[in-house]
């Protein structure tokens, strides 16, 4: 049985059965899960809503493979599931050109005073005074781009800046040497002196015990002066205290989020504040989407696609597709010989 303990989709999920027959699909969508089904699943496909710990990994004795539904994994406990001899696999290959076109649409619209200048002629329908995104507008041609990571959807956005006239390095230690070769791109070996010289900086590291509060106070203050931010990656890679703090004090040029640390956020925190009233030392400095940088129907459809695919290879030919916990799996088996 492949199992579906979140099931996020409104219909019956009919495509995923079909292409699972004769195997069985399980559908849950609210309350609690049932035992039974925990136990008599042999591939989960997981969502975001339910942290899967070592206790959940116990549960699911049959369990050969977790598909988590996304490219991130944050929620899952690789650890865990690796000594219950489960494979956690994710779907890197979903979402990819949405989240690089939303990045850069972010960048775009906060260093071209888009949404400071929708927002005047909102307020002031009869008034045509450019005047108003002169404090945020700036040039991309010729201007620097950090990419922080190196992923698919890193690379898609650097691609994207290159395309720009924008002079891209990226900074991404795992990632093999001579990779800034084969892409004509600059390496940066050092963050820190990375993120003086970059006009622009773009996050697509993973949420990992490193990565978490990675752009914090200290990292923030070693940013070029004026420079511009974007987080499409994961809410709690930066600490939202010190971005409010960086730009009260003018040090950063903006901000464009598509996650936070704490998805609803609580609207009473500073930043977040002085964004809803429209203060005006924020004007035109910080854009806010709220995780909308995956949506598309083609990515919705690509996601229900591989998710299953990725299940049903495990199950029928053992082929383990993107496995994120491979040594893990490798290291449980060596140990129980």
């Amino acid at each position: 049985m492949i199992f579906f303990p979140d099931a996020l989709f409104p219909d019956d999920h009919a495509a995923e059965r079909a292409a699972a027959a004769p195997e069985p699909v399980r559908l849950h969508r609210e309350g609690e899960v049932a035992e039974a089904d925990w136990a008599a699943a042999r591939a989960v496909i997981a969502t975001h809503r339910r942290r899967f710990d070592a206790a959940l990994a116990a549960r699911m004795t049959r369990c050969k493979v977790l598909v988590r539904s996304a490219a991130g994994y944050d929620n899952v406990d690789l650890e865990a599931f690796g000594r219950a001899g489960i494979a956690v696999c994710n779907v890197p290959d979903y979402g990819t050109t949405e989240v690089a076109d939303h990045a850069m649409a972010l960048l775009l619209a906060l260093a071209r005073g888009v949404v400071v200048a929708d927002a005047a002629q909102r307020s002031r329908p009869g008034s045509w005074d450019w005047r108003v995104a002169q404090p945020v507008a700036r040039r991309l041609r010729g201007a620097r781009l950090l990419v922080v990571g190196l992923g698919n959807i890193g690379l898609a956005v650097a691609r994207r800046a290159a395309a720009f006239d924008m002079r891209v390095s990226f900074y991404a230690p795992r990632r093999p040497p001579g990779l800034e070769l084969a892409l004509g791109m600059e390496r940066a070996d050092d963050l820190g002196a990375a993120l003086a010289e970059a006009d622009m900086v773009s996050l697509h590291v993973p949420l990992t015990p490193a990565t978490r509060g990675l752009f914090g106070a200290a990292t923030l203050a070693r940013m070029k002066p004026g420079a511009l931010l974007v987080n499409t990656a994961r809410g709690e890679i930066l600490d939202l205290d010190a971005l409010h703090d960086a730009l009260r004090a003018g040090r950063l040029g903006g901000a464009a989020l598509d996650v936070l640390p704490d998805e609803p956020p609580d609207p009473a925190h500073p930043l977040l504040r002085a964004h809803a009233a429209g203060e005006a030392w924020l004007a035109g400095r910080l854009i806010l989407t709220p995780h909308i940088g995956f949506l598309s129907p083609d990515a919705a459809a690509d996601l229900r696609r591989l998710a299953i695919r990725t299940a049903l290879d495990a199950l029928r030919d053992g082929v383990l597709r993107s496995c994120v916990n491979a040594h893990l799996l490798d290291r449980a088996r060596h140990d129980a010989r």
